[in-house]
């Protein structure tokens, strides 16, 4: 199966669909996706930033649907140290895990694309 990397690393709300529709359609295409939040991309992952563009859903709506489907929904540790965020409770479906892991998957995956 074919598999594909989408990597956060922006927190400007117009760039934070894309990954997500994206890992969306190619579930739906039978590949295998994964996103994987990075540095200034993790502050819209607090729960308490919910936000909605054009007639898109909200989105933390959106980051839901992304996790039902059964896509995996990484955050880099390393970040969430950085931005302070220790006591930050984000979903407990997302994923925190080492950086090395970014590197893991980006050797196992077939593309990245990076936002």
């Amino acid at each position: 199966m074919a598999s594909i990397l989408y990597v956060q690393t922006s927190d400007q709300q117009e760039r934070q669909y894309s990954p997500l529709v994206l890992a969306q359609s190619a579930k739906a295409m039978d590949i295998d996706a994964k996103v994987y939040y990075l540095g200034q991309g993790l502050r819209v992952l607090d729960p308490d930033n919910d936000f909605k563009i054009g007639d898109f859903p909200s989105f933390q709506e959106m980051l839901r649907r992304t996790i039902e489907m059964g896509i995996p929904v990484y955050v880099c540790e390393a970040s969430t140290q950085m931005l302070g965020w220790e006591k930050v409770e984000l979903t407990p479906d997302l994923k925190t895990v080492g950086a090395a892991t970014l590197n893991d998957l980006t050797l196992e995956a077939d593309a990245t694309m990076w936002f």
